[in-house]
């Protein structure tokens, strides 16, 4: 034999050897990982499941063995949720599974060459289409392009037939593939919808038939929405998207991708390639980013649809919730959800935010009553949706930052005609000064809305509102100035000097008197004490107007607080006794 030949020969016998040896080890350690899971042995499991990982497995033959043992397959699953010591490996392992059936269903040669065997005999039809409808929406672009290429006229038919074929799976890249402007394979497309059969194409159908300038087009149109469902002639186009909007916002079962996925795509056209061009997203906001893009086609279809406008920020907020980066198409320098939302009228916000309290959505109603706290005043604070008060609702809201935002933001709306729920707002923001830090709300967090909320009741204390009863909050703000943050405790002395409460003044002059508390501290104090004396007289009682004179009969006091304490003094407008006393006991006669 030739030497050339044995070499080859030997080559091949050993490369084959190889990869058996190799096909034979994944499967023991797969096998391995998953016994040693079954009976918790997570040590010797987590040992396998990193040999697995870093023979860096051919993803197609990790994936069969998977399907060969679908109950291990859900064995991994569980454990990538619930157990914290494997969920990193385990959503590793996943990953390696993922990329082997992308790869299966996505491998253009094997596509290519199904839709070819489409125009074979009738049983390779059949098992074309059904290997293309396994390849799902992957196959839609091969299937395009193939219906567009004149050299392939002969295919025409036979692909157009297998067109609707595919199923659900191709109807977001055949929606998408309807901005083409080739009109013999958007027909085809929409022929293909309506055989398809399912409602997530109403909206684009519909579009065509309001909007096409073709009246064969608007015809077809027509007919495949009829072909879905009837009734849906009777409605515009925007009001359609707006319901799949809703249907992705909520993941209805219509709208649902495989579980089994960790990404999902995003379909566009573009135009200057005259293909499908699509995005894989993150799966945890996929659906939110199809309620934008539903709702953008909606507001296309009608500009004045303003609930497209309301489920659009609400799901950006979700969107950002996820805190995974933008998506590619969104462009560099997209702004944030908060930019956006400042910029809305106050009329979607509240829409967005009855969305968030009604389905209890933390992201939706925090983002969207932060908004309405930056640039809203207060008639539109207090705008009516359908039956509600959406920022009202709000005050009553089960999370924290929720109902404390909301009653900043009526607090520095400044609100004139009494609602029954104001008695919410100075509660809000008592708690939201005096509430102290726990797991669920650091302190830094604490802080900040401590601060804002005190912000807000001194504008309404300044001020003088008559809506919002600050007796409710003079108990906590009493408290708070003994805080131990100094911001606070002069914050709650401000406050307080606007109250007309014997308690409020004397809770001021023990601040400004006590010498164990900073000097700057006490300075804000008798200028809050002054502040409160000119605006209710003296509430003080005796001894404490003692306190304040004997600092100004201490030859040793410090000048500022001396000063500070005169001040205050002179604005109780004591009896005349008093200023004698002071000036006699000076005197050098």
């Amino acid at each position: 034999m030739n030497s050339k030949v044995v070499v080859i020969l030997c080559c091949f016998l050993l490369t084959t050897f190889v990869s058996a040896v190799s096909a034979d080890t994944l499967e023991d350690d797969w096998n391995d990982f998953l016994h040693y899971t079954v009976i918790g042995r997570f040590d010797l499991a987590s040992g396998f499941a990193q040999k697995i990982i870093e023979s860096k497995p051919d993803p197609l033959a990790l994936l069969e063995l998977s399907e060969k043992n679908p109950r291990g397959y859900a064995i991994v699953t569980k454990v990538h949720s619930t157990n914290p010591e494997l969920a990193p490996l385990a959503a590793k392992i996943l990953d390696i599974i993922e990329a082997g059936r992308f790869a299966r269903r996505s491998d253009s040669e094997i596509i290519l060459a199904e839709i070819k065997r489409l125009s074979s005999t009738v049983r390779g039809k059949y098992t074309a289409i059904e290997r293309l409808r396994n390849a799902g929406e992957y196959a839609i672009p091969y299937m395009l392009d193939a219906l567009a290429d004149e050299n392939r006229k002969s295919e025409f038919a036979n692909i157009t037939s297998a067109l609707g074929e595919i199923g659900r799976a191709a109807i977001r890249p055949l929606t998408a593939s309807l901005a083409m402007d080739n009109p013999a394979v958007k027909g085809e497309v929409i022929k293909a919808l309506g055989k398809i059969g399912y409602p997530e194409s109403l909206g684009y159908l519909k579009y065509i038939a309001e909007n096409d300038s073709s009246d064969q087009l608007r015809q077809l149109a027509a007919d495949s929405m009829r072909q879905i469902d009837s009734t849906s002639l009777n409605k515009s186009a925007a009001q359609l998207f707006y319901e799949i909007a809703d249907n992705y916002y909520y993941k209805s079962d219509s709208v649902s991708i495989s579980e089994d996925a960790n990404t999902a795509n995003i379909w566009f056209w573009d135009n200057q390639a005259k293909a499908l061009a699509r995005e894989g997203v993150d799966k945890a906001y996929f659906y939110e980013l199809m309620a934008m893009r539903c709702c953008e086609w909606s507001l296309k279809a009608d500009p004045d649809f303003g609930s497209a406008i309301a489920t659009w920020i609400a799901a950006f907020f979700r969107v950002e919730k996820t805190g995974l980066d933008y998506p590619k198409y969104f462009g560099p320098g997209h702004p944030d959800a908060m930019t956006y939302a400042t910029t809305l009228g106050p009329e979607y916000l509240h829409q967005a935010l009855a969305r968030g309290v009604r389905d209890k959505d933390d992201a939706v109603a925090l983002g969207t009553v932060e908004a309405l706290a930056k640039n809203a005043g207060e008639k539109s604070l207090m705008y009516m949706y359908k039956t509600s008060q959406p920022l009202v609702d709000a005050l009553r809201y089960d999370n924290r930052a929720v109902k404390f935002t909301a009653a900043i933001a009526i607090a520095l709306a400044g609100p004139v005609e009494k609602f029954r729920e104001s008695e919410f707002v100075a509660q809000n923001l008592a708690e939201a000064v005096t509430i102290s830090a726990d797991e669920s709300w650091p302190q830094d967090t604490a802080d900040l809305y401590a601060f804002r909320a005190c912000q807000a009741l001194l504008e309404l204390a300044q001020k003088k509102n008559k809506v919002i009863d600050l007796s409710l909050v003079l108990p906590p703000l009493v408290a708070a100035t003994v805080d131990t943050r100094d911001e606070i405790k002069i914050f709650a002395a401000n406050i307080l000097a606007y109250l007309s409460s014997p308690d409020a003044q004397r809770a001021v002059a023990e601040m400004a008197v006590n010498e164990e508390i900073g000097k700057e501290i006490r300075l804000a104090a008798f200028d809050a004490l002054a502040t409160s004396a000119k605006v209710n007289g003296n509430l003080l009682l005796d001894e404490q107007v003692d306190k304040i004179y004997s600092i100004l009969q201490f030859a040793q006091a410090d000048p500022d607080l001396r000063a500070s304490a005169a001040a205050a003094f002179g604005a109780l407008n004591l009896p005349s006794r008093k200023a004698k006393e002071l000036i006699l006991n000076q005197a050098k006669i």
